[in-house]
Formats: structure tokens, sequence, C-alpha cells
């Protein structure tokens, strides 16, 4: 499993700050507060590793899914108007993230970045409803085939930042890593509810670019 390089500014930050503890406090003679703050150090160094871990995924092969754009539980299902971008009704799926899950973003369709931009707000809790609206984040707006889809990742009280590495007409595969979340958050996938069936509800655990959260609806067929 590979590890993110953005671990390596927390990694310094967390070796320093522990390592910098307690060679004062040795210097005070406080050995056993001393042993403390190393064995902290290694803690939440090899926490930052877990953090910014970057396992391998597999998206499935079938062209009519939709995938999680995270991992993480989903939080609600909600029918919506999105006025932004979709302007048009859509479902929300909103999956949050914890300290625990991976937190490296995919994209879950196949198509062309038509948007993306960062969003400054406020920071309230993303369990609630006015996160989606009021908080930080960044919008990515991906247009495949057969539909849309925008992506929102919700900056919470926790997390530091959301960042995204996508440029406006870059191409996308399903599955493809799209971004970051840092220290927990929410993403809202939104997508047109006259081109979706939604296959997840709320309390399911997802995993990003793996499992299916919606599906095409399939084709009408033309009969004379």
């Amino acid at each position: 499993m590979s590890i993110r390089p953005e671990v390596i500014p927390f990694l310094i930050g967390v070796i320093g700050l522990f390592g910098g503890v307690g060679i004062l406090l040795t210097w005070l003679k406080w050995r056993r507060a001393a042993g403390i703050s190393y064995v902290l150090g290694v803690v939440m160094a090899l926490f930052m590793l877990f953090f910014f871990r970057d396992p391998e995924r597999v998206p499935p092969s079938d062209p009519s899914v939709i995938v999680a754009g995270a991992d993480g539980t989903i939080f609600g299902v909600k029918e919506v108007q999105e006025t932004q971008l979709l302007k048009t009704n859509a479902v929300r799926i909103s999956i949050f993230l914890s300290l625990l899950d991976v937190h490296v973003n995919r994209s879950p369709i196949s198509g062309k970045v038509a948007f993306a931009e960062y969003y400054p707000g406020k920071r309230y809790f993303t369990f609630q409803e006015k996160s989606s609206e009021f908080n930080q984040h960044s919008s990515i707006l991906i247009e495949g085939p057969s539909t849309k889809c925008l992506v929102n990742q919700i900056v919470g009280p926790v997390a530091r930042r959301v960042v995204y590495w996508l440029k406006v007409d870059q191409t996308l595969t399903i599955g493809e890593k799209i971004g970051m979340m840092k220290f927990g958050s929410r993403m809202d996938l939104y997508l047109p509810q006259a081109d979706v069936e939604v296959v997840v509800k709320e309390g399911d655990k997802v995993t990003a670019g793996v499992t299916p959260v919606a599906r095409l609806k399939p084709k009408l067929e033309h009969r004379p």
C-alpha cells in the first residue's frame, strides 16, 4: 500500500514537536515525561502514515454504475433542486468520512471535468444539513457520456482542508484519483434525478472507486 507524499510536512511537524518537547524534558531531567513525549510522537507519526494511506482500487466494469467518490458511511440520500451547476432536480448522496477512513477521493464516473472551484465558507459540523450549503467546499462537475456528477468536498470543523488535483477539460476514468480530504469531512454527490437509480441507503459503508451508489436508468426502447 502506498502513502501519499502530502504526509511529509505532517510527519516533520509531529516528530519535531514531540521530539523537541522530549529533548527539553530530558534536559530538565524529567525522564518519565520525556519518554511519554517520545512515545506520543511515534504514535502520532504512525497515525499520519495510516491516515495518508493510498490503497489500490479496481472499479467495477459495468458501464451503468456510478461509484462512491469517498470511503465512509452514507449519511443521507435526498432529492434536491441543484441550481448552480446541474440546474435540475437531483439526488444528493452524502458520505461522511471518519478519521479512520481512507481520505483519497475518486471520480464516481468517467467523463470530462467541466468545472472545478474552491469556495470559502463556514465550518459547521458536517452532520448538519446546512453544512452542504454554507461550509467551505470544492465543487467539481464531471460530464460523462450518459450523465453528469457534481462532487462537493466539504470541510468540517476538524478538517484542515480539502484539495483536488484536477484541471478543467481533464478527462477522467471511473475510480481515478481526484483529490483528498485532510482529517475528516463530508462528500456530497449530486446526480440528475432523471438519469439514475440510487442503490445505497443511509448507514451503508462505501469504498471510493469500488462501491456502486447509483445506476443509470435503462433507456426506453422506441417502438413504432
